[in-house]
């Protein structure tokens, strides 16, 4: 049962050191799906850590937020491919012609070195954004109108799924469908305090409100004890998912 419920959780390596993030996936791998590395690990340990996770028998969710010339993003994507990261991101805000242009790189270069096929996904709103930052950049649409049209801009340009707020989970699964991807940052389970995230909810309410894949960092890693902690988490997804097979 908790294998099952594994597969939905990714585990946020907001570390500064190789050894670090080497020390959580010796002792959480085989209890979450996927490993997050973001920019502040890439950048202190580059390609090597995302092969570490890898020998180690972990997978990756590469957090990069590629965001920039439409040809700049799909090479940056394709090295990802190379690298073997199970899923990574861009940013919708970049545009439709970027994420095309992303999709199509992916796939044929999937197709051609023989490479299994990551999961893409575009960021749509930060979970630490609200309506009056959205303002402060010149967007006078708010965030429950921003999500599903960058939802929407993403899945018509070839992309698996997105990252946002589980509060958006139904937004987005009305716009773009229930086979559509979506992955949730700002997931804070009861015993864990809120931090910097502003739109956040239980790992139970994301599951069942439609959310494919979990993100949670600090609830596991500032914990006493960080492996019990996951296994709290995994227990309150296996219930939510068993809730939602038998309704």
């Amino acid at each position: 049962m908790k294998e099952n419920a594994s597969r939905h959780l990714a585990f946020a390596m907001d570390v500064d050191s190789f050894d670090e993030a080497e020390k959580w996936v010796k002792l959480l791998r085989g209890k979450v799906g996927l490993f997050k590395v973001g920019k502040q690990l890439f950048t202190r340990c580059g390609p090597d850590v995302v092969r570490m996770i890898r020998a180690e028998g972990g997978e990756v969710f590469l957090d990069l937020k590629y965001h920039d010339i439409p040809n700049t993003v799909a090479k940056a994507a394709v090295e990802a491919c190379r690298l073997g990261v199970r899923m990574f991101n861009v940013h919708a805000l970049g545009g439709g012609e970027m994420m095309r242009a992303t999709s199509t790189a992916v796939r044929e270069v999937c197709e051609r070195e023989g490479i299994e096929r990551p999961v893409v996904l575009a960021v749509t709103i930060l979970t630490s954004s609200t309506d009056e930052t959205l303002r402060q950049i010149g967007i006078d649409r708010p965030v429950t109108e921003m999500v599903p049209r960058l939802a929407a801009l993403a899945r018509d340009a070839g992309l698996d799924g997105v990252v946002a707020s589980p509060r958006e989970v139904g937004l987005i699964r009305s716009a773009c469908g229930p086979e559509f991807r979506i992955v949730t940052p700002g997931v804070r389970p009861a015993f864990a305090a809120a931090n910097d995230q502003k739109r956040v909810t239980t790992p139970a309410e994301a599951i069942r409100a439609g959310a494919d894949y979990l993100v949670v960092g600090r609830p596991i890693s500032a914990a006493d004890d960080p492996v019990d902690a996951a296994a709290r988490i995994l227990a309150e997804i296996e219930e939510a998912l068993s809730s939602s097979a038998d309704g």
